[in-house]
């Protein structure tokens, strides 16, 4: 097709059905989006790394969805940032998990600035509700922006006090299904308002409901946005913890708001004090941990533990495209045993993942 841009075709992908994050990136590592569009919808030789289930369900994928895909982002003034081009967020650059392609709804300026992740659980109590909202507002009236899910009780909370102060930095809001799709729907006045102020980014095209399996996935992407994450209010289970583990992989600074040990919502946040964690108690005890822990504000700083030499030469033989245990094995001239102990490290780090017995590395 004439004329239609390369991130069209990035956002054609992202859109196939069965997609995953990994999916993508190796696509995207196996040549331009127009190519690997083409690879898929013109029915040519089998793609490195995608099984034949997977293949013959996106072959029936009509080829002018791309440009469909264009008109629809055009229409909606939706940002498409695939990773590697200038507009996709510095924060995620160096992330090993870092989605391929990025959905973006306002503007994509709130990244120059200092970020702190609020969350907590949606069953919050009206002092955590306070608390979240006070905090919100108080961070960006410092020229900090609040990055959070915008789900119900104190995500929410902290984007309307990030929204009550007219100056300071903008909102930053990462969601489970479409930048267009408002979820829940009674939020959609606050919605608009994150739009206006600031950006809602999300790795799912226009139109995508947000199903439950994409919330864990929407986690790692705000950890990942966070210098610092705080966590409001939480049970001990639930989506909160789990980017809380997202943001520990990343050796980003969590911290909680200490809570009476006779109320639920508070057992996840006294757990994490108890294990270590700091606690926020005002405004002023974020602000230090901002102040002390500046490493994401230098752009492009990789945070993984720098593969051993052994780790080198396996990444050096996978040259970022899809291999087996097998191939690295004869590549590296190395035993199959020692190859798999190897990615089974690499893996723990960061630098490669695994999906349907096919690895990548993530060195890009």
């Amino acid at each position: 097709m004439t004329g239609v841009p390369q991130w069209a075709y990035a956002a054609a992908l992202a859109g196939l059905p069965l997609q995953t994050h990994t999916r993508l990136r190796r696509l995207l590592s196996l040549g331009s989006p127009e190519e690997m569009w083409n690879a898929i919808t013109e029915r040519s030789a089998p793609v490195p790394g995608v099984s034949a289930d997977v293949m013959s369900v996106w072959r029936s994928t009509e080829q002018d969805a791309a440009r469909r895909m264009e008109d629809l982002c055009r229409s909606k003034n939706i940002h498409v940032c695939v990773r590697g081009d200038a507009m996709y967020p510095d924060p995620l650059i160096s992330d090993p998990r870092a989605p391929a392609v990025l959905f973006a709804l306002g503007t994509l300026h709130p990244f120059t600035h200092r970020r702190v992740g609020i969350i907590g659980t949606r069953l919050a109590t009206q002092s955590g509700r306070h608390f979240a909202r006070v905090l919100g507002e108080q961070l960006t009236a410092e020229n900090v922006s609040v990055v959070s899910g915008l789900a119900r009780g104190i995500d929410v909370e902290a984007h309307l006090g990030s929204l009550r102060t007219e100056r300071g930095a903008p909102p930053i809001a990462v969601v489970a299904g479409g930048p267009d799709v408002v979820y829940p729907r009674e939020h959609e006045s606050v919605w608009r308002n994150v739009v206006e102020r600031g950006v809602i980014l999300s790795e799912f095209p226009p139109g995508a409901p947000p199903e439950p399996y994409k919330f864990p996935l929407r986690n790692r992407i705000l950890a990942a946005l966070s210098e610092v994450l705080i966590v409001v209010e939480s049970r001990s289970t639930g989506g909160s913890m789990t980017t809380v583990r997202e943001a520990m992989k990343r050796d980003i600074t969590v911290m909680a708001v200490p809570g009476s040990p006779h109320i639920k919502p508070s057992e996840g946040t006294n757990d994490l004090l108890r294990d270590g964690c700091a606690p926020v108690t005002c405004v002023d005890d974020v602000l230090v941990a901002l102040g002390l822990d500046t490493r994401r504000v230098v752009k492009g700083h990789d945070g993984r533990t720098p593969p051993s030499a052994v780790g080198l030469r396996i990444l050096d033989v996978m040259e970022n495209l899809p291999r087996t245990v097998d191939e690295v094995a004869l590549l590296a001239g190395m035993s199959v045993v020692d190859v798999a102990v190897s990615l089974g490290s690499l893996e723990a780090q960061g630098w490669v993942a695994q999906s349907d017995g096919w690895w990548e590395a993530l060195t890009r």
